[in-house]
């Protein structure tokens, strides 16, 4: 963690939930930069919430975390107290794509980080519903994480790719929307 909450311990991670790894966090949150700062973030399969806690932790205006497990709501809502970073921001227990369908406002950067058995068509339509619903505003960063060896998501048509980024057996990729 780095930023406000700089040295904090988060919550256990619950089982069945795999964690973005430190340096891939490290390494997504340097090539953002500036960007992160006063953004409004939604973190999608949030897991313990330690994207959307590193991007609020490095000024974000707010954020959104959606995951459907309660053990991962639970750690979420602990990471919060434990940084002192709840008051800007809301968590839902709730499936991701019937959220984004639902209506769940526009966000600046929005973190996608699926276990990586979820299926492929389900990824697509996730996408295709954040870039459908105005979940994201013009310029806007989506991140999204998946293993090495997992097929490119289709990307919406508005969007383009700015860069992968390799860190072990994981890749976050970047894209920005128009």
């Amino acid at each position: 963690m780095a930023g406000s909450a700089k040295g904090t311990r988060l919550a256990p991670v619950p089982g069945g939930t795999r964690p973005v790894s430190d340096r891939a966090r490290e390494g997504l949150f340097s090539s953002l930069g500036a960007r992160v700062e006063g953004a409004r973030v939604l973190d999608l399969f949030a897991g313990t919430g330690a994207m959307g806690i590193e991007a609020l932790s490095r000024g974000a205006g707010s954020a959104l975390f959606l995951d459907s497990a309660p053990q991962a709501v639970s750690a979420i809502e602990q990471n919060l107290q434990r940084t002192k970073l709840g008051e800007h921001a809301s968590v839902r227990r709730q499936d991701v794509l019937r959220a984004l369908r639902q209506g769940i406002g526009s966000f600046d950067l929005v973190i996608l980080d699926p276990p990586y058995r979820v299926p492929d068509a389900y990824l697509d339509a996730v996408l295709a519903e954040i870039a459908g619903q105005g979940a994201v505003t013009a310029g806007a960063i989506v991140a999204m994480t998946r293993s090495e060896r997992s097929y490119m998501p289709v990307i919406p048509v508005n969007w383009r790719f700015e860069r992968r980024l390799s860190y072990g057996d994981s890749a976050v990729l970047l894209f920005q929307t128009s």
